[in-house]
């Protein structure tokens, strides 16, 4: 979930169209890039990653997440647009067991020019201490008739795939974290980088932020994300919040 917008959706809409990431070449240039990132300095990896064990299925967890700046009440919903794109998020009245944990799920509906583009389930769960945990999300990309053709980037914290930190419960400047930890797959990590900001987007203006930068140690993308308290999330690279709708 946490990739709304302009890396996973660029990513993803390409294997839809035909993109083959097995492609010999493709890999290669991956590689390149990734090193090139690196030896730019880029970072290929957060140091210091929070410990997960908070988010270890044998724990206590609810779906009444009502973390500060990462609440998830039923019927919420946040659209953001920017870049080409409309990004709806959406808390549904609806649970999922995964690991043996019930989540509560979100809907995040992605489309471009009125074309929809993917459409995912995420799987949430919050701690004892008030972490918010994340469980895997299943994933329907569709092409331009509107057919699924894929399912890039779903997982579940099942097997290899281990439940990541989506939103720590207490956030302080420079704490990272794993957010996604499936292997190959989606590997997410997010650094708090600031707090407090005062943000403006076209819903309105926020001052009690946490700002985050996301990474991909796949292929080194980052992503800077916005989140604003009691609401949510509010900036997801070039795309802004536009709307936001309380749960009834």
């Amino acid at each position: 979930m946490h990739e709304l917008a302009r890396r996973r959706t660029a990513m993803r809409t390409d294997r839809g169209r035909g993109w083959n990431p097995s492609s010999p070449s493709l890999a290669v240039g991956s590689r390149l890039l990734f090193v090139l990132l690196a030896a730019c300095g880029g970072p290929t990896t957060y140091e210091n990653l929070a410990d997960l064990s908070v988010c270890d299925p044998s724990g206590e967890f609810t779906t009444d997440v009502d973390n500060r700046f990462f609440p998830l009440p039923v019927g919420q919903r946040i659209v953001l647009e920017g870049g080409g794109l409309t990004v709806r998020i959406t808390v549904l009245d609806e649970l999922e067991t995964v690991a043996g944990v019930e989540t509560r799920v979100v809907e995040e509906h992605e489309a471009s020019g009125g074309r929809v583009l993917e459409i995912s389930r995420n799987f949430f769960a919050q701690a004892v201490d008030g972490t918010v945990c994340y469980f895997g999300e299943d994933v329907d990309i569709y092409d331009e008739s509107g057919n699924v053709t894929s399912h890039a980037g779903e997982w579940r914290a099942t097997g290899a795939n281990v439940a990541g930190i989506f939103m720590p419960a207490s956030p302080e400047v420079g704490q990272a974290f794993q957010q996604e930890i499936a292997p190959g797959i989606a590997e997410d990590q997010s650094r708090i980088e600031a707090l407090g900001e005062r943000i403006t987007v076209p819903a309105g203006t926020f001052e009690d932020t946490v700002t985050m930068l996301d990474l991909d140690p796949l292929d080194g993308g980052q992503d800077r994300k916005v989140y604003a308290a009691g609401v949510g999330l509010i900036v997801d690279e070039s795309a802004e919040m536009t709307s936001f709708e309380p749960a009834a």
